[in-house]
């Protein structure tokens, strides 16, 4: 690949100094090659720059701007801020915010190689990505997020004035113990509006008191005659039994907690539900980022507006980011979403380019058809990270990664290969690797399936038990607690074997303190 001569001083930038007009001449140029070439279709891009003090603040608050304060923000901040210090890990380069317009952060002390890849890599891969993904059109509200995390923040300030910090502070410890377990899974009637949600929480407030009210007053007390719902029906029906979203549930029909309480369990698992399209996608939008920046970055090159000795610094980042090491190596910390993902993409550039007679046999849809810039945009759009793994893994990378499947069963004494590398082999491998990254299959299966109402109101909640795998005790006993303080009276939790049956562990909790 060799770049053109720049006699007319086309270059971007020389050196590693850089400044607002370099900064706006490199987000023009990465645009030009992002929209025209790869057709790329992102929101408006806001770049902030920032120290590296405020990335290590950036990092405690998960990225987002005008967060509320709460005291693990800080233990985060103090955690990364050591490590950073000691030398024993580095910064990210930026933090890029899915919102519109999409915020897009870059450390100061980037070079200008750096902010031009980190320009390319966030705000038109990432952006990108977000924008046309189903998960975040389906789950995530970009153009209300900044203003529902304004209202989030004025709104739990204004609480710890009128209750105090420490009862505050007790709320969201407990709802944020619970925050994984606070999502809808699947789609409801409607996004969030997050833009109307301070207008919507005041005229909450009347008519959910009343509901809650009904609810408590209002108690089944005889079985139904044959063939009508029973009491327990009733009740199921009425409190929308199972419910896996556990936020959701104490929102709505916890008995003893006030108004502000509510909200601000709302607030957390708005905040989770936000994230959630995050998780499922990390490997498609990492990968879907990196091979944006490479691509990006290499038409620069090409181009004659970056130099040669810039090109190569850019090569080593890029190459460390994408670096995976093998399974015994002591830097080994898991499959590096970068490397995989960056290696798919480019993968079906390769399928789409040059096929074998192997890629037309797995992937006859688009092997040979000489546009991967129009695939992956489809890819992106239309799948997450299981589905993405699942359908395009293909034989030619297992080779290359010298993937294989290893069963390790607890009943048996020794590991069995399962998967080698032949047709039926390749198909039970990416099987395997698609479920490390289905979160169904990854996190627990936890629901609330009843209440007594007519009695002691206990709360029960089942466990759906996969594999023999147990909650851990010690972290399942002080969760429990949690949801015993927000509901006010006994819970029960049962772990239930999903082959058998069975009971297999009960876990239970009694409420420490009452709401206030």
């Amino acid at each position: 690949m060799n770049p053109r001569p720049d006699p007319a001083g086309t270059l971007l930038f020389r050196g590693a100094d850089w400044d607002f007009e370099t900064l706006r001449r490199i987000n023009e140029a990465c645009e030009d090659i992002a929209t025209k070439e790869l057709g790329l279709d992102t929101y408006p891009t806001q770049i902030e720059v920032i120290t590296a003090e405020q990335m290590l603040d950036a990092y405690a608050s998960s990225g987002m701007p005008l967060f509320y304060k709460h005291w693990s923000f800080g233990k985060h901040f103090a955690q990364h801020e050591t490590i950073y210090r000691q030398g024993l890990g580095d910064l990210a380069y930026e933090i890029v915010i899915n919102s519109n317009p999409c915020i897009c952060y870059i450390m100061e002390e980037n070079t200008a190689t750096m902010q031009a890849l980190v320009i390319a890599h966030a705000a038109f891969g990432h952006n990108h990505f977000f924008k046309n993904n189903y998960l975040f059109k389906q789950w995530t509200d970009a153009d209300g997020i900044l203003d529902y995390l304004d209202f989030a923040k004025g709104y739990i300030a204004d609480c710890e004035e009128r209750y105090g910090h420490r009862e505050v502070e007790r709320v969201l410890d407990a709802a944020h113990a619970l925050m994984s377990h606070a999502v809808h899974r699947y789609p409801r009637r409607s996004k969030p509006d997050l833009r109307s949600e301070e207008k919507r929480e005041r005229e909450r407030r009347a008519h959910e008191e009343q509901m809650f009210n009904d609810l408590w007053r209002t108690v089944p007390a005889q079985r139904g005659e044959a063939g009508a719902p029973t009491t327990e029906d009733m009740r199921r029906a009425l409190l929308q039994l199972p419910q896996e979203n556990l936020l959701y549930f104490l929102e709505k029909s916890a008995p003893r907690l006030p108004p502000w309480q509510r909200e601000i369990l709302r607030i957390v698992r708005l905040i989770a539900q936000y994230f959630y399209p995050q998780r499922q996608t990390k490997l498609m939008n990492e990968g879907c980022a990196t091979w944006v920046h490479y691509r990006i970055m290499n038409r620069l090159h090409e181009r004659g507006q970056i130099g040669d000795g810039d090109y190569l610094q850019f090569v080593h980042s890029h190459t460390n980011v994408t670096f995976q090491p093998q399974y015994n190596d002591r830097r080994w910390n898991g499959i590096n979403p970068y490397a995989l993902g960056f290696a798919m993409m480019s993968d079906i550039e390769r399928i789409c380019r040059e096929p074998t007679a192997e890629d037309r046999h797995w992937f006859p849809d688009f092997a040979g058809n000489g546009e991967p810039e129009a695939v992956l945009r489809d890819v992106w759009a239309n799948y997450r990270d299981e589905s993405f793994v699942l359908q395009f893994l293909s034989p030619a990378l297992i080779r290359k990664w010298r993937m294989f499947h290893i069963l390790d069963d607890s009943n048996e004494s020794e590991l069995r290969v399962e998967a080698i590398h032949d047709e039926r082999g390749y198909r039970r491998i990416r099987s395997a690797l698609a479920r490390q990254y289905d979160v169904a299959w990854l996190d627990a299966d936890i629901q609330i399936v009843d209440v007594d109402l007519a009695g002691d109101r206990r709360l029960v909640l089942h466990h759906n038990v996969v594999n023999r795998i147990l909650l851990e005790s010690e972290d399942t006993g002080r969760v429990l607690q949690h949801l015993a303080d927000l509901w006010s009276y006994d819970v029960l939790l049962k772990e239930i074997d999903t082959a058998s049956g069975v009971v297999l562990k009960e876990h239970r909790a009694a409420p420490q303190r009452s709401a206030q």
